[in-house]
């Protein structure tokens, strides 16, 4: 497994990393366990879950009962801010609350410590100051070793790394966003933003909610059991008239050149810069190992100007 430094300042993690959203939710803890297993085998390091998943807090408990001893040797990542209660009132990214935030996901995890420590998504009722120095303190107590932040605009960014140089405060090491061959969006700005201070690209959503591995046919009903197959909403936003036609064009290209769509939508995030590795979720063993093996392919400069028409 290739590693690769999380931007310029965080820790080696594995070029493919596992997310575990399906974790507490759509599989089970035995069903979980096995994934966990087969990601540790093939030597990925990196572990991404939230508080939120897993119907608040499930995926943190299945990874606290499942690691054990194991738990030394990854990098363990999660997230706070999205609302952990029906009501919606336990969100945010308030100094109170992430001081609670980061202590039930520490009990749930069965851990002294959290790798990375992410932002769900910006939080418009608190300034950022507030939340910068929290996850400083929080950082100086050892609780917490790298911070970083998910769904941030280009301006949100680069607000919230003047704040940390101007005041002295730890900054974010990475950035996690939506990006693959179906949706760009952030290379008009974010990506900029990201190189410029030397911050890592965790992609997530890397083959479109499954739009990408090939198990979909347009015409045809999803897969059961499929993430399409059971939430609707998601399948609507993914499954548009636009995203069929790159996806069969997608299909000819890979065709032609001997591999799969899987490999594609993997090795073109792993070319892509400052991408430092892929969260992938697996709700079975082979499914991990196929994230894997996806890699391998090196895109020609050719390659991937014709990919870049293809989404044009």
């Amino acid at each position: 497994m290739e590693k690769r430094k999380l931007g310029t300042s965080g820790p080696e993690v594995s070029l493919v990393g596992l997310g575990t959203n399906n974790f507490g939710g759509r599989i089970d803890l035995e069903a979980s366990g096995r994934v966990i297993d087969k990601a540790l085998e093939l030597g990925i390091t990196l572990f991404d879950t939230a508080d939120i998943y897993g119907n608040y807090g499930g995926s943190e408990e299945v990874l606290g009962k499942v690691l054990g001893p194991r738990r030394k040797n990854i990098v363990l990542a999660t997230k706070f801010g999205m609302a952990m209660d029906d009501a919606g009132t336990r969100k945010g990214a308030s100094r109170r609350y992430i001081m609670q935030a980061v202590e039930a996901s520490l009990a749930r995890l069965k851990t002294d410590w959290i790798d990375l420590y992410q932002i769900h998504q910006p939080d418009p009722a608190t300034p950022i100051e507030e939340t910068l120095r929290a996850l400083d303190d929080l950082v100086k107590a050892g609780k917490v070793r790298y911070i970083g932040c998910s769904n941030f605009s280009a301006t949100q960014l680069e607000e919230a790394q003047g704040v940390a140089r101007q005041n002295g405060l730890t900054s974010f090491v990475c950035c996690q966003d939506e990006y693959s061959l179906l949706v760009r969006g952030l290379e008009k700005d974010r990506i900029a933003a990201m190189q410029k201070y030397g911050l890592g690209l965790l992609p997530f959503f890397p083959l479109a909610s499954g739009l990408l591995t090939g198990k979909y046919k347009q015409g045809a009903a999803a897969p059961a059991g499929t993430r399409l197959a059971t939430t609707r909403r998601l399948a609507d936003s993914v499954m548009t008239p636009r995203n069929w036609q790159v996806v069969d064009a997608f299909g000819d290209f890979v065709k032609q050149r001997g591999h799969t769509l899987l490999e594609l939508a993997m090795s073109w995030l792993a070319s892509r810069s400052p991408v430092s590795s892929i969260i992938a979720g697996a709700t079975r063993p082979e499914q991990v190992e196929q994230n894997v093996a996806a890699v391998a392919w090196t895109l020609s400069p050719a390659d991937l100007a014709e990919i870049d028409r293809i989404t044009a």
